[in-house]
């Protein structure tokens, strides 16, 4: 697997090719700014290891491997974790949890919550739209599949603190997107996101 490291996008913690310095943005970043602060991944979701690891903790009910793999975001998350107040899981509409039985966005949250020492807190945040699936959607289409998907039901457990919203795989940033701006209307200060794989190609 192809960890990344710095040099990386400061906003979207894709890699750079070279190292041109501390802080720096990349194309993408500056020309779509995402609506959360800050994004960390472990490794990159096109390398096979990478995708079979995700895959098999997502459908094959494999939750062992949410400690290793949680384990590996709060190290690779650490420069945003070290600042959170809290840390929530990107949820599931309750049909799509009733199907799959499990959110493995939230067994990553609870190990990175645990080995960062921050507030585990799930119900930060919850999903009241069943979106159709985003393979082959455009950047608009993304967009509006995800429009009102997240609500931030408990205003009072978010104003005023710095959330880290966790999920297994960041590609587009639709789905990080809406969250985050479900939570940063209900008063958060900030929101950051930490994840397992991001999709680097085409950055």
């Amino acid at each position: 697997m192809r960890f990344i490291e710095r040099p990386f996008c400061d906003r979207l913690g894709t890699p750079f090719e070279q190292d041109l310095g501390d802080d720096l943005l990349s194309p993408q970043a500056v020309a779509n700014p995402p609506v959360f602060q800050r994004a960390r991944a472990v490794v990159r979701f096109e390398d096979g290891p990478a995708r079979r690891l995700v895959h098999r903790l997502k459908y094959s009910d494999r939750g062992e491997l949410a400690r290793p793999m949680g384990a590996w975001m709060a190290r690779a998350g650490a420069d945003v974790l070290s600042e959170a107040d809290a840390v929530t899981p990107a949820p599931l509409h309750r049909l799509r949890l009733w199907t799959r039985k499990f959110n493995q966005a939230a067994a990553l949250a609870r190990e990175v919550a645990r080995r960062s020492g921050k507030s585990y807190e799930p119900e930060l945040l919850e999903r009241v739209k069943a979106t159709r699936s985003q393979v082959g959607l455009t950047r608009e289409q993304l967009a509006d599949n995800m429009q009102g998907a997240f609500r931030a039901p408990a205003a009072a457990r978010v104003k005023g603190r710095r959330i880290v919203l966790v999920d297994d795989v960041l590609t587009s940033g639709a789905t990080a997107n809406a969250a985050a701006r479900a939570l940063l209307r209900a008063g958060a200060a900030q929101v950051d996101v930490v994840v397992f794989a991001r999709v680097v190609a085409g950055n």
